[in-house]
């Protein structure tokens, strides 16, 4: 009897997500064992985890490699956003741990759920095929569903999980659906042959079926408008180191995902999806800003800030080239330490044992706890667009990218999206410096894991503005691959 051929496979290219996943198992065998009553040593596995593939995406820099037949790429495209995504994994595991702990819903599942998260965004950035685009996005989406319902005795989490899993449903059909009309229309699931089979194409109704139904998918992901209804009741009712995840490390993934099938696959009918995206930027930014001014909850302003955000990334894509899609890998790594940083402040503010969330709970905070408050203040004004703040350099390449391109009106809609957005985040600092608490006003709940969090999160954002040079230029390498 001859022998059985086994095909060699090579793991190299799925070493850093295979490290996130192996801290996954390791926590999950952990959390059986004693001590039962702490968790602590549980996030202190899943942090190590996520910081050794951290540094094995740093170590495979500039070594690309392939696997499963170019179904998976690790090239310095997936790299760079894998370092974004384990920043903002790192970042949320250091505020969860006291804070679970407070909120009463600390447990070896959290953990172990936001590594298989983590190993599903970067399974996105890797991929090389729909297939794997669409297990990446289940694996990332399914760990969500259950995060944000963590808090099982509060109403609003549980109508924050069953809103996030019956749309997120739906928009994974949409996107199973398009995947299948895009084989239908080039007999191919493969990135690079599907844009050799799409030459040409441009009017095949089978071909832009397809093609429209993925972005309705990717569209729920990245939460631009109309497919963003489901963003703040989420990001209300989840743990808000979950909706920090969802908000960084999420949207990271799914944006890389969005621009390596945009570049790679559907190339050949860029003009068509250019005037597409073009529309899109401009109504999420605009609906995403307006009505975030409505908002009393901070949980809620934020939410509404990530659509609009989303909307200022999808002008890069719309400039397109190294420029607009390495000015949208950069404005990522920016938006991951100020979103991350201003939920984290709100995981460390408490007012009558309750997380503060309301506008009103801040006031005078900068009278109480100053240094809570400046790290507020510099992230708020940082998501504004305040140079020399990591927002202002994120903005600058973005709309600079857009009037080098030719679409000067674009970027005109956003600076005055970025000066209507300045009238709500201003809105948080006038209350912490210049208003006082109607009866007891927001205190610290002492953190040295979330105040790490945060001194993380602050140096990143002022070294992104005051030196953003190199960090453009490796987003700028991290794109060629792409266009070649």
């Amino acid at each position: 009897m001859p022998p059985l051929a086994v095909p060699p496979v090579a793991l190299g290219p799925l070493l850093p997500t295979l490290v996130v996943l192996a801290a996954a198992g390791l926590v999950l065998i952990f959390d059986l064992l004693p001590p039962r009553e702490s968790k602590a040593h549980l996030a202190a596995v899943a942090l190590a985890g996520v910081v050794g593939a951290l540094l094995a995406a740093v170590w495979r820099w500039g070594r690309p490699g392939r696997a499963f037949h170019d179904m998976v790429v690790l090239d310095d495209f997936a790299l760079y956003v894998h370092v974004v995504v384990c920043y903002a994994a790192a970042l949320v595991l250091l505020l969860s741990t006291d804070y679970l702990r407070r909120a009463g819903g600390e447990s070896g599942e959290y953990y172990a759920l936001v590594l298989f998260a983590t190993a599903g965004m970067m399974m996105l950035a890797s991929a090389g095929d729909l297939i794997v685009v669409f297990l990446g996005l289940e694996l990332m989406s399914l760990s969500l569903y259950v995060l944000a319902g963590l808090f099982k005795r509060e109403l609003a989490s549980g109508e924050a999980s069953m809103k996030y899993f019956l749309l997120g449903a739906f928009a994974s059909s949409f996107m199973l659906y398009g995947i299948a009309l895009v084989y239908g229309a080039t007999g191919a699931t493969n990135l690079d042959r599907i844009a050799a089979a799409s030459a040409g194409r441009a009017h095949d109704p089978l071909f832009m079926l397809g093609l429209g139904l993925l972005l309705v998918g990717f569209g729920f992901k990245i939460s631009a408008v109309p497919f963003h209804m489901w963003v703040p009741d989420v990001y209300q009712g989840a743990p808000t180191s979950i909706a920090a995840l969802i908000a960084t490390g999420s949207k990271a993934a799914a944006f890389a995902a969005l621009i390596r099938v945009l570049v790679v696959a559907m190339r050949g009918v860029q003009p068509d999806w250019t005037v597409l995206f073009w529309a899109l930027a401009a109504v999420t930014m605009t609906v995403g800003n307006v009505v975030a001014i409505a908002q009393s909850n901070v949980k809620r302003m934020l939410a509404y800030s990530s659509v609009a955000h989303a909307g200022y990334m999808l002008v890069g894509l719309v400039a397109g080239g190294a420029p607009g899609t390495g000015a949208v890998l950069f404005y990522l790594l920016a938006y991951t330490f100020t979103t991350a940083g201003a939920f984290g402040v709100l995981t460390l503010c408490r007012r009558a044992g309750e997380e503060a969330v309301e506008v009103g709970d801040y006031a005078g905070l900068g009278a109480r706890h100053p240094a809570l408050a400046a790290a507020l203040a510099l992230f708020l004004l940082s998501l504004i667009g305040i140079p020399p703040l990591a927002g202002f350099a994120g903005k600058f390449y973005l709309f600079g990218a857009a009037v080098r391109t030719g679409y000067v009106g674009l970027a005109v809609i956003g600076v005055l999206n970025s000066a209507v957005a300045a009238y709500y985040y201003l809105r948080v600092v006038v209350y912490m410096y210049m208003r006082e608490p109607e009866g007891a006003g927001a205190v610290w709940a002492p953190s040295f894991a979330g105040g790490l969090a945060l001194a993380i999160a602050l140096v990143g954002v002022v070294l992104l503005g005051v030196i953003p040079a190199p960090f453009a230029d490796l987003a700028q390498a991290a794109v060629a691959p792409l266009l070649r």
